[in-house]
């Protein structure tokens, strides 16, 4: 059975490596959180204490990390990734990055023997989870085909969206735009059913039963209408991190952006008044502003 290592035990790569553990892989993890390590350790993860032992031991290795200068640091740094995995191995940047770091990545490692597949993820904390991510891969078709047990055992959709790193990050910066906006409209129209008087779980269920229903928005508003603001394994960091990328790729390619704009001030605000907040805390600070919450 193939050694596959986790270099990153949060809300996304704790998910990923309880998959990678039910369907028989050897998995190896590293995570500078004690409370992180010590869940691997009882999922039945082999707790590594260093990049280097994880990239001697493994056929592959997730990157799950925040941006793109932990990824490059995790592969490039001094007994890093790319000096201690062999030829024919495969670094899995499941990173959410921006295209251009991503590029940089497979360039530098061009000619190394090792391969990458540049594949960020959605679904979040349940997708990971519950191994039902979808990936959006970049990499050579035998790369794919090579480590599609590895891919297969944390998605339910897997997406071969090119050949070149970098396009994998471009699709999610496209996906990502979008999200933010299904988001930061769920957050105003919450605000207005409460300064209107209206029952959540009203508005829930037509919500989630009309043409606007959606996994995105059906969540976020069972989040606000329960008032789970925290811990519900999508901080608002990652959201604010992600639609900086999608803007700034917008940016270099002089497309303009309203809606992913008008949604990126609201997790300024969002992040702002709640640092250690969730995505759906965005809502309070438009709830406060009118004078209303919304509750089930």
């Amino acid at each position: 059975m193939k050694n596959v290592g986790v270099i990153g035990l949060g809300d996304m790569g704790s998910g990923i490596a309880l998959n990678l553990i039910k369907n028989g892989f050897n998995v190896f993890g590293c995570d500078l959180l004690q409370d992180r390590q010590k869940a691997f350790k009882k999922m039945g993860g082999s707790l590594e204490t260093s990049i280097a032992s994880i990239g001697e031991k493994c056929d592959a290795v997730f990157v799950m990390v925040m941006n793109g200068d932990q990824a490059k640091a995790i592969i490039f740094d001094k007994d890093g990734l790319a000096e201690k995995m062999v030829k024919g191995s495969a670094i899995i940047l499941s990173a959410t990055i921006k295209p251009s770091e991503a590029e940089e990545i497979g360039y530098s490692i061009k000619g190394s023997g090792i391969n990458l597949i540049d594949t960020p993820v959605s679904g979040g904390f349940p997708g990971a989870q519950s191994g039902t991510l979808t990936l959006m891969a970049s990499a050579a078709k035998d790369v794919m085909e090579q480590n599609k047990d590895i891919l297969e055992a944390i998605s339910s959709n897997i997406h071969h969206v090119g050949t070149e790193p970098g396009q994998g990050q471009i699709i999610k910066a496209c996906l990502q735009s979008l999200i933010g906006a299904q988001f930061s409209a769920t957050f105003e129209a919450a605000a207005l059913a409460a300064k209107a008087g209206v029952s959540g779980e009203v508005l829930h269920t037509v919500f989630s039963t009309s043409s606007a229903g959606c996994g995105v928005v059906n969540n976020a508003l069972e989040k606000i209408i329960d008032r789970k603001f925290e811990g519900t394994g999508s901080h608002i960091n990652t959201m604010h991190k992600d639609l900086t990328i999608s803007l700034n790729l917008a940016e270099n390619l002089g497309v303009p952006m309203h809606t992913a704009s008008a949604a990126m001030q609201i997790f300024h605000a969002g992040r702002t008044k709640y640092p250690d907040g969730d995505n759906w805390a965005c809502t309070r600070v438009i709830e406060e502003i009118v004078g209303a919450e919304l509750h089930r």
